[in-house]
């Protein structure tokens, strides 16, 4: 997996200093600065300490299972061109070089939804997909009964042993950041789609 993260810092320099502190005991392959500046912070092939406690589908040790890409932003603000445009050069690589396919490519919040929301909802998920770099739902996806949303987000990596209302935010956060209020078609259209095309068990987890 590749798992994206916000460093919710106030520069890429601080953040680089957190990330390379072992007091701190936190660590990234990857950090992007908001100028497109790519710093390898951890050979790909070595555990980095990104992601911490949580799970995608049936991996519960992300940490050993992923790269871990930091990009500098706050999470208040939107991201860079130069430093979309960097993003998406290193996830060709790594996705080439590893064999991962384009829904192994997850937020931080999708794998920690009970406390983390980074990347973020200003973090261009759509963009990704259509580079072939990540998911999104289908315009034409059917619709979908709302009781069918929990066996669905399951089916696409969401834990399955967190509240609806935890899981339904972390989908909203990423692929519906506009909505708000109780559980609509329009979440479980979507979802049933990603689930029907992106089943978590449908291909090679691992990085």
């Amino acid at each position: 997996m590749v798992v994206i993260h916000f460093t919710a810092m106030t520069s890429c320099d601080a953040a680089r200093d957190r990330l390379c502190d072992p007091e701190f005991e936190v660590s990234a392959h990857y950090l992007i600065g908001n100028d497109g500046t790519v710093l390898r912070l951890v050979d790909e092939a070595q555990r980095a300490w990104h992601a911490g406690a949580g799970r995608w589908g049936d991996v519960t040790d992300v940490n050993s299972r992923s790269i871990g890409i930091e990009l500098d932003n706050t999470g208040a603000h939107p991201f860079s061109e130069p430093q979309m445009q960097a993003l998406e050069t290193l996830l060709r690589g790594i996705l080439g070089r590893w064999s991962i396919p384009p829904e192994r490519v997850i937020g931080h919040s999708d794998m920690a939804l009970a406390r983390k929301s980074d990347p973020g909802p200003r973090f261009d998920w759509r963009r990704l997909a259509l580079g072939g770099l990540s998911v999104w739902p289908s315009h034409n996806a059917a619709s979908a009964a709302e009781a069918d949303f929990a066996e669905a987000a399951t089916r696409f990596g969401y834990a399955p042993d967190l509240p609806p209302e935890m899981r339904l935010a972390a989908f909203r956060l990423r692929f519906r950041p506009w909505a708000s209020g109780p559980l609509a078609p329009e979440d479980a259209s979507a979802m049933a789609d990603l689930a029907r095309r992106f089943p978590v068990d449908g291909g090679p987890c691992a990085a």
